[in-house]
């Protein structure tokens, strides 16, 4: 028997007061009758198992040169402008807005009303609008679901107006670098997307906006992160970039899934979940490597930029398309999770890096100052085959693990996190879950298997008592001993056959972290500084050799 829905209050759903005019508004539509508009309107097709993968079209990756916020009384002395943080005027982007919903006036739309933020002392109501169907299930697997109660008289607190169809013409004349943009107004609460289907752009839009509000307004860290609880309510957050193990390490049978990318740390003690899904990539995926991503990628599931065998199975192998093949599922498609997602203060807090140039200890502990500085610096390597071009290894800096999504200077956000971390008493880990006994082409992968021992160890509390071992160079503390690891990899030097190559090997890349951070150093503190890699680079190196 079907029950009759309270209606909702159609003041509240009044699209006109954002200037849509005559539209055909379909509002919270199930993600299955969002997957049958989308195959049904041609715009994408079903997987041999029922998921759906559409194709994003000209761009299937963000774009973060045409990503701009609105520079006016309220960001212009808060925001770090420049090359990540790029400012359009106040009169530009409202006539993006009058564009945009000229454009989607008299059009069939799709309206999503969701929150951010899983502590509900921190929820943020979010309305999306979006031209095509997929962009709106998206936001379903994505955001967090309100219940029926909460969208009979729902209130948005950010505005998302999405229209891949919309190119601006004279992108010049508006501040715009080409017709695609992706604009923030926090005076508005309005964030605006027009001429690219990524759908990233919606994800990253939102972020953004909190790693502004959260921290400015409500004392709350945002973090670039995933995250898991324990049994004994132990939390463990992993910062990492793409490709170094963040979403892999967090999923683990014996804990709860907190989430695996984006959360705050709260001024009383509690981490939670900004989101309500996973946007994980899947190229080269098998079940074997990523068995919840691999199960997980099912009906309500959205696949990007994939492409077909003759089966109609997904080869997960092909990047014809693109190397940033996609899936995004609500987190309930994953079993171990943590419900409502926020837990208490982490216990330890591990930077992931995948260094390629075999140089970084597998893993080593941190002072408050070198956390402060690993964090600024947010280092990862790019090897061969990543990007078009790259044929050796390459060092890539993000600030706090996610510079590209980071409104105001990484010395805030580093700042608090120092703070915080020396408040609860957390430990923190740098983990490289690159390469061992030489570069990338000569060394060889750290076993996952290794870097599951050492954190499990971590979190076992193992790690307390051992004895540890400085590096010569970056001053990071090294484990002797780690059970279930063999103690000769704990020490990289001992892992490479020259021992001169490896010396000359560490200080090329201490010498690339000092140049990196020369932007920062005027805003950081001298605890900060000094815990980069060691300035004399040629301290204790007779021990070694």
């Amino acid at each position: 028997m079907k029950t009759l829905l309270k209606q909702p209050n159609m003041k509240t759903r009044d699209l006109r007061k954002y200037g849509l005019k005559d539209t055909n508004a379909h509002w919270n539509l199930s993600p299955e009758e969002l997957q049958r508009i989308t195959v049904e309107k041609g715009m994408g097709k079903e997987t041999k198992n029922g998921t759906l993968a559409v194709n994003t079209g000209k761009y299937t990756g963000r774009s973060p040169q045409d990503r701009f916020i609105v520079k006016d009384d309220y960001t212009k002395d808060r925001i770090w402008w420049g090359k990540t943080n790029k400012a359009i005027s106040s009169e530009n982007f409202d006539y993006l807005q009058s564009e945009i919903t000229k454009y989607l006036s008299g059009k069939e739309i799709y309206v999503r009303d969701a929150y951010v933020c899983a502590d509900p002392e921190y929820k943020t109501n979010v309305r999306t609008v979006t031209e095509y169907p997929w962009s709106n299930m998206f936001t379903y697997n994505m955001f967090l679901r309100s219940d029926e109660s909460e969208l009979e008289n729902f209130e948005e607190e950010w505005l998302v107006l999405c229209a891949p169809g919309y190119e601006c013409p004279e992108p010049a004349k508006y501040g715009l670098r080409q017709g695609n943009f992706s604009l923030l107004n926090f005076t508005k609460k309005i964030a605006l997307v027009g001429g690219s289907a990524y759908t990233g752009e919606i994800k990253k839009g939102i972020f953004s906006s909190l790693n502004f509000i959260l921290p400015v307004e409500k004392e709350v860290l945002p973090m670039h992160c995933s995250a898991n609880v324990g049994e004994a309510g132990d939390t463990a957050i992993f910062f990492g970039l793409s490709g170094t193990g963040k979403t892999t390490l967090s999923a683990d049978p014996n804990r709860k899934l907190i989430g695996d990318d984006e959360h705050g740390w709260t001024a009383n003690n509690n981490i939670f979940n900004f989101e309500g899904g996973c946007y994980a990539k899947v190229i080269d995926l098998t079940e074997e490597k990523e068995p919840d991503i691999f199960r997980a990628i099912k009906p309500g599931a959205i696949l990007e930029n994939v492409i077909f065998k003759d089966n109609g199975e997904v080869d997960y192998m092909d990047s014809n398309i693109t190397q940033n093949t996609r899936v995004s599922y609500p987190i309930y498609h994953i079993d171990n999770i943590q419900e409502p997602s926020f837990a208490g203060n982490p216990t330890n807090i591990f930077f992931l890096t995948c260094d390629a140039f075999g140089v970084l200890p597998p893993v080593s502990k941190l002072t408050p100052g070198q956390a402060a500085y690993h964090f600024i610096s947010g280092y990862t390597a790019k090897v061969a085959g990543t990007e078009a071009g790259i044929t050796e290894p390459v060092p890539s800096f993000s600030a706090c693990f996610g510079e590209p999504f980071m409104p105001l200077h990484p010395t805030k956000y580093a700042e608090m996190l120092s703070k915080k971390m020396q408040d609860a008493g957390v430990n923190v880990w740098l983990v490289n879950t690159g390469w061992s006994g030489g570069p990338y082409g000569t060394g060889s992968r750290i076993k996952l298997k290794y870097t599951r021992a050492m954190i499990t160890a971590i979190l076992n509390g193992e790690l307390d008592d051992v004895a540890f071992d400085q590096h010569p160079i970056f001053g990071l503390f090294m484990p002797k001993a780690c059970p279930n690891v063999p103690t000769e990899i704990l020490d990289p030097i001992n892992t490479w056959e020259q021992k001169g190559n490896y010396i000359s090997k560490s200080i090329q890349l201490a010498h690339s972290f000092h140049l990196n951070f020369e932007k920062f150093a005027s805003e950081a503190s001298d605890q900060i500084i000094e815990g980069g890699p060691l300035i004399d680079e040629h301290h204790h190196l007779n021990d070694h050799v």
